[in-house]
């Protein structure tokens, strides 16, 4: 999720007073909104954050106008992110100066790696609350309504297990979820700050997932989204192995879960077990997301990715020859220090010959903390963003293809939300749209019943660039 999203889970016809005081203890009267950014694995954190803080009694309000506090989640892993992350905190900075919300917590990824230096830039901000402080964002906001002020800096050391993340206010619809196997990574790609903000490796045990799992099915969920920094290393800090393939398989037994995507699929350790267990699931649908991030040889090494082109190519024959109907999704960089020409053609011909379902293209960040700032042979900006645009414009040919051979087929579509103002027209995904990044299905059902989280079977009756038309043939399930 890339965009800024201010939580709508309020009833709206009774809005809180917009100057709520903190009375002889009473939480209920305190009011707060809270912008979530970043990536699902951020969003997950946010959820566990809006968990503690409905637990301990505040109330979440829809618009950070008014409210007592606003807790703004960040993200700090491209320059474009942080970007949005700091137009986030100053809109909330700027009610506070007019008097219009009392106080500002900034959290997560950017507030984990600038820590101090972001209270020296904006000293107006009240509390920071790093990735693995968010377990104590209520101790923040008390100490925020109580009126104290030193110890503004909650940060703590990476854990040895991913945390806990059972108990969420969650904010995506009621239908889906995602779910976080693991947290940090280890595999310190140059270009990548993300060990730096969420350490190690750090995988949940078996258990634990399957019982969120559980806890996610009860409360409505059928599609789980798999999520981690690594999903296919998942395991081997906890078992000496990996153990994707009997996560998988324990995950696929639970009754209520329809769907389980997987994302963040790295290209290692996807061993022949693992492989079967995509194929031969019952719930787990054939859709990968697989971040490669370049193809030519040279690129990855410079990279640090530890996969080479030969190793690739055949991962990704053996994955469409076991799995019917996979679809994949990827992401590539353009503009990587000592990219050459002939090695961005290399790319681009990789891509048209492919032919993946699902792709983005991102340029080159330019990360002061990582090792690839000291590379030499910096790609022009110009370059990078042509660069982009070209391997794009290759994408948009293949995607109009798919879609086209698409008219006429049916699909099962999952109906996420109603297109406003229209009368039962609903905007839904087939297996191979995961939500945020991929394309849409516009359903109309005239003669249906449809509501948000069903799966209905429809037709194809047009296409967009990226999107598909479709009409609903029964109500579905």
């Amino acid at each position: 999720m890339d965009e800024k999203s201010l939580l709508p889970i309020i009833d709206q016809m009774n809005p809180p007073p917009k100057a709520a005081s903190y009375r002889n203890g009473n939480k209920d009267a305190i009011t707060y909104a809270f912008v979530s950014l970043g990536c699902p694995k951020n969003l997950v954190d946010s959820e566990r954050m809006l968990g503690l803080l409905q637990i301990d009694g505040y109330r979440l309000v829809p618009e950070a106008d008014g409210a007592d506090f606003v807790v703004v989640n960040t993200c700090g892993f491209i320059d474009r992110a942080r970007a949005e992350s700091f137009e986030a905190i100053d809109e909330a900075l700027d009610l506070k100066r007019r008097g219009r919300t009392k106080g500002v917590i900034v959290s997560g990824c950017l507030a984990e790696r600038q820590q101090e230096q972001l209270l020296q830039e904006r000293p107006e901000i009240d509390f920071l609350v790093g990735v693995f402080g968010r377990e104590e964002i209520t101790r923040a906001a008390d100490r925020l309504v109580g009126n104290l002020r030193e110890q503004r800096s909650i940060f703590r050391p990476a854990p040895i297990r991913a945390l806990d993340d059972t108990n969420r206010l969650r904010i995506t619809p009621r239908h889906f979820a995602y779910l976080k196997i693991s947290e940090g990574c280890d595999r310190l790609c140059t270009f990548c700050a993300i060990p730096r903000m969420r350490g190690k490796h750090a995988s949940k045990p078996i258990e634990a997932i399957v019982q969120e799992a559980i806890q996610l099915s009860q409360d409505g969920v059928r599609e789980l989204i798999i999520v981690a920094q690594d999903t296919t290393y998942y395991g081997i800090d906890l078992y000496g192995e990996p153990r994707l393939a009997e996560l998988l398989r324990q995950l696929d037994q639970l009754p209520g879960i329809d769907w389980i995507r997987l994302m963040y699929f790295y290209p290692m350790y996807v061993s022949d077990e693992l492989i079967q267990t995509l194929a031969t699931a019952q719930r787990i649908i054939p859709y990968l997301d697989m971040p490669l991030q370049h193809i030519n040889d040279t690129m990855l090494k410079r990279m640090a990715r530890r996969v080479n082109r030969s190793e690739t190519v055949t991962l990704l024959e053996k994955l469409r020859r076991a799995i019917p109907g996979l679809s994949l999704r990827t992401t590539f960089i353009t503009g990587f220090p000592g990219e050459s020409d002939a090695q961005f053609e290399e790319l681009v011909a990789f891509v048209a010959d492919q032919k993946f379902d699902r792709m983005g293209v991102f340029t080159y960040s330019l990360e002061p903390d990582t090792p690839a700032a000291n590379l030499p042979d910096p790609v022009a900006p110009s370059v990078m963003e042509a660069r982009r645009e070209r391997l794009m414009a290759v994408q948009r040919k293949i995607s109009r293809r798919r879609n086209k051979k698409l008219i006429g087929q049916r699909l099962d579509v999952i109906l996420d939300q109603p297109v406003p103002n229209e009368r039962n027209v609903w905007i839904g995904r087939t297996i191979a749209d995961a939500p945020d990044v991929d394309g849409v299905v516009f359903v109309t059902g005239d003669r249906w019943p449809l509501g948000s989280g069903r799966i209905v079977p429809c037709e194809i009756v047009a296409t967009q660039e990226y999107d598909l038309v479709a009409v609903a043939i029964s109500s579905g399930r």
